[in-house]
This record gives structure tokens, sequence and C-alpha cells, in this order.
């Protein structure tokens, strides 16, 4: 039987490389997953420009925090990204308006089925990926200043004495809290205000609520403008947790969708478990369990392998597998029937 203090090493190792990184992944999912569920809940298309959204929006994000810390401006001990967040918002806003101008009411006023719709923002996906790869470049870009750490594993083995640390980044605990921040505001949008209510009305049946007085282009421009909003917030955390790659955002789509479709598309509820859930899978399936085991083990049966399920270079395809097996058993997701 293990020690008292080897199962505390172990419960330690598990939450630095798995249960930490896995509610910061799944926070950042739940927000580009909630963008998805409102183009798809209101506008009825699967919008396949998010993920490149979310990578304009961040590019915009890093330009004005760059211009900030020429300038001498901070945020103390927080990123300088989080002032410059407002105007990577407004960035984001310009460009999916603009898009919605010129190429997505042309279609609503063809009333073109939604595979037109989704083949148009795939469209728009490579464009806004070219757009962004000619203004910042295809190369890493780290853009985190302030405080990285609230504390760093030595100084929890020092605290704890025990083996084993735990890394707890500045980054990780911003992002639960803006995210709960978020959700909470968008929740109360759509559930309280009049406008919010005129939205949802409009996701339930369009026609009727064209009757009751409802002005699509507005329904239309809100929409627009919290995608955007919720897209550059999603990516400016997770480019401050890890780091900008255009191209990481296009592969981010897979995984967000997966998010959205697990927990039910239109569901906003199920955009933000499916998130979760998406996140916890590909780092648990992962991640490489033979020091935990050892800590775990008699000396006798310990294991020599990496105990690992999946490689990290295969992280994505587990959020394909997740998505397969959704579609198979459960198209409806997990909150069925429940919708923006």
């Amino acid at each position: 039987m293990p020690e008292f203090i080897d199962i505390l090493n172990a419960i330690v190792l598990f939450s630095n490389f798995v249960l930490v990184p896995a509610v910061s992944y799944g926070a950042q999912l739940a927000l580009g997953a909630l963008g998805i569920t409102l183009v798809y809940g209101i506008l009825r298309f699967s919008n396949f420009a998010h993920g490149d959204t979310m990578a304009f929006g961040t590019m915009m994000v890093i330009l004005v925090t760059w211009g900030f810390q020429t300038m001498g401006i901070s945020f103390g001990p927080l990123p300088t990204a989080l002032l410059a967040l407002p105007f990577g918002i407004l960035g984001a806003v310009a460009l999916t308006l603009a898009f919605d101008k010129t190429v997505y009411k042309f279609y609503r006023a063809k009333k073109s089925a939604p595979v037109i719709f989704v083949i148009v923002s795939t469209g728009v996906m490579f464009m806004t990926n070219a757009i962004v790869r000619f203004i910042i470049g295809p190369s890493d870009q780290r853009f985190m200043d302030g405080t990285k750490f609230i504390f760093r594993p030595r100084e929890f083995k020092e605290f704890t004495g025990l083996s084993e640390g735990l890394a707890l980044k500045s980054t990780q605990v911003l992002t639960l809290t803006v995210t709960i921040i978020c959700v909470a505001a968008l929740f109360y949008f759509l559930q309280k205000t009049r406008t919010g209510k005129a939205m949802r009305a409009f996701s339930d049946n369009k026609d009727l609520a064209l009757l009751s007085g409802i002005n699509p282009d507005r329904v239309v421009l809100i929409t627009w403008i919290l995608v955007a909003a919720l897209a550059t917030t999603a990516g400016t955390l997770y480019g401050l947790d890890k780091s900008f790659k255009p191209f990481t955002y296009f592969m981010l789509l897979l995984p967000m969708f997966a998010a959205a479709i697990v927990g039910g598309i239109g569901s906003p509820i199920g955009a933000v478990v499916g998130g979760f859930v998406i996140a916890f899978s590909e780092v648990i399936v992962t991640y490489a369990y033979k020091k935990f085991f050892i800590y775990l083990m008699p000396e006798s049966l310990e294991p020599t392998g990496l105990m690992q399920f999946l490689s990290t270079d295969y992280k994505f395809a587990v959020s394909f597998i997740i998505l397969v097996v959704v579609l198979l058993i459960r198209p409806t997701g997990i909150f069925k029937g429940q919708s923006i």
C-alpha cells in the first residue's frame, strides 16, 4: 500500500499536469464554443471562420499591446493585453460586420440553404487567415507580461515539504475569472434584457419574431458583436496562457466545434459544459501516467513505459474521436432540446 505522503505527491502531480491545465483550457474552449453556438442558434449556420476570427481579434490585441509597451504603459501585475482587449474586440467586430455586410447579407437576402453559408464561411476563414498571416506573420508570438506565476513549484515544495511541486500561473486564474464573468454576463443578457429576449425569440421562431416587430438586422448586428467579443476574449486568454500562432487558432476550430456539438449545438449551457468535457478528455488521454503510478503502486509493479494512451501530437485527434462518437450515438448532444 502506498504511504500517505506518496498519495499526496500523486495528487499534486496530477493536479499540476492534468487538473489545473484542463480547467484553464476548458474555459478557453467554452468561450470559443459559445461564439459558435450563438451563430448556429441565431443565424442558423456553422461558422467555420470562427477560429480565424479569434486569431484576428487576438492579433489586434497583440499589436495594441506592443504599442502600449513601447509607450511604457502597463497594467501592473496584470497583463497589458487586458488594457488592449477592448481595442481587439473593436477590431474583430469591424471584421465580422464587414464580412456580414459584404458576404453573408447577400446570401441571407437570397434565403440560401445553410450549407451555402458553411461554404461561404470557409472562404471567409481562408481570407481572414491570410490577412492575419500577412500582418503579423506565421510564427509564434508571446505577449504575456506582468506577474507570470502566483506560486511556482519550488515555492510549493518548500511550503508543503512534498517531493512534487504545483505551479499556478496567473494566466490560469485570469482565464477562469474572465470566463466566469463573460458567461454570467452573456446568460444575464440573453435571459433578462429586452434585446436578449428578442434574440432568443428570433432563434426559436424567426417568422413569428418578425411578425412581433423584432428587427432582424439589429439581431444580426448584436449577434456578430457578441461573437466577436467572445472570440477575441477566448483567443487572447489562450495566447496569454500559451502563445499566439495563426495556424494553432485554425486547429482550435475542431475542439471548439466538438465542444459545441457534445454539449448540444445551439445550447449556451451545452457549449460551456462541452468545452470542459473536451479539454479534460484531451489532457487526460495524452498525459503520461508513469510517475503518477510509481507513487501509487508497489515497487515490484511500477510501470516501465510512459503509460500514455496517445502522444500529445495527437491531442486534436481526441476531439475528432469524441465528435464522431457523439454524432453516431447522441447527435443532439448532452443538453438535448435546450437552445438559446
